[in-house]
């Protein structure tokens, strides 16, 4: 990743000497993360990312916005608050058009991904979120045909609705490959949801797609996004759920992932009273417990 003295690759990041034997190997070319990782283990081959300090990640650090720049700051959606995981070993770090992209192995879940500094997913604990999202909105409704992931690129939530025998169609409007690609090499396990021969992937702008959406399409439509902050900003908007609205049949289902209850009171609120305003039939909510979010995380599930 920019930022962390990496090259980048899917076969994961080239580290730099450390032993001084050339002129880019020099200690004083290192960002500071890497120098304190050296200086508290001496025999260990620093891999740093901005959100890696000393071997540990923690997300409170949002991911530097220019190559180079090491500075830390707390991260927005999650003020005052900091969850830290240890690194065994980094295994990717690249950028990619949309955000910056991270995968490391961790001492008690597994394999992580981060995305601009914020976990996504682990191995150990991603069940409890890709079950809730997907089941919810398919077992609340009779034999659901056709359904919608926005996002999803890990594809864990492809792999949930492949489950349901009675799914013709598994459209998937994800806006970065990159995400798919490094998905598919280091969690295979998730990303096998791709293979369902029922799932079509369309890479691109999901508020696009679905403005292109016929009408009344879709039983279900499952958003899935990363953390409303830049680019998914819109996921969270007033125009996003009224295309929602027009692309599901009546009584089809939306489920949305909403943050956490405890620290996003008011996006939640905000969201709530978009989707009352917006959609025809009923508007409920669920939540489950994922050890490595922040609280706990919050689901809006409205009818059309």
């Amino acid at each position: 990743m920019e930022g962390g003295g990496a090259e980048k690759g899917l076969d994961g990041p080239k580290t730099p000497d450390l032993n001084g034997n050339g002129e880019k190997d020099s200690l004083e070319n290192l960002p500071p993360c890497c120098k304190k990782a050296r200086a508290a283990v001496a025999e260990f081959e620093a891999r740093c990312h901005a959100t890696v300090v000393s071997g540990w990640f923690s997300n409170s650090r949002s991911s530097p916005g220019k190559a180079g720049n090491s500075s830390y700051y707390n991260n927005p959606m999650w003020p005052g608050e900091a969850h830290s995981l240890k690194v065994e070993q980094i295994l990717y770090q690249g950028k990619s058009e949309y955000q910056e992209i991270l995968v490391f192995e961790s001492s008690v879940y597994g394999k992580i991904l981060v995305l601009d500094g914020i976990v996504q997913l682990t191995d150990k604990d991603e069940c409890a979120y890709q079950e809730m999202i997907a089941h919810l909105p398919l077992c609340s409704i009779p034999s659901p045909k056709t359904v919608l992931v926005i996002g999803g690129g890990d594809g864990g939530v492809l792999r949930e609705i492949s489950r349901h025998s009675s799914v013709e169609r598994i459209d998937i409007c994800e806006i970065d490959q990159l995400v798919i690609d490094v998905c598919k090499k280091f969690f295979p396990d998730l990303s096998v949801g791709f293979e369902d021969p029922r799932v079509q992937l369309h890479i691109g702008d999901a508020v696009e797609f679905l403005r292109n959406a016929h009408e009344g399409m879709y039983d279900a439509v499952i958003v899935d996004s990363s953390d409303p902050i830049g680019p998914a900003q819109e996921l969270v908007e007033k125009p996003f759920f009224e295309t929602i609205a027009r692309a599901l049949r009546p009584g089809g289902v939306l489920c949305n992932q909403a943050e956490s209850m405890w620290l996003h009171t008011h996006l939640i609120q905000d969201m709530l009273s978009i989707c009352r305003a917006t959609f025809k039939g009923s508007i409920h909510y669920a939540w489950t417990s994922v050890p490595t979010y922040p609280s706990t995380r919050f689901f809006l599930i409205g009818s059309s």
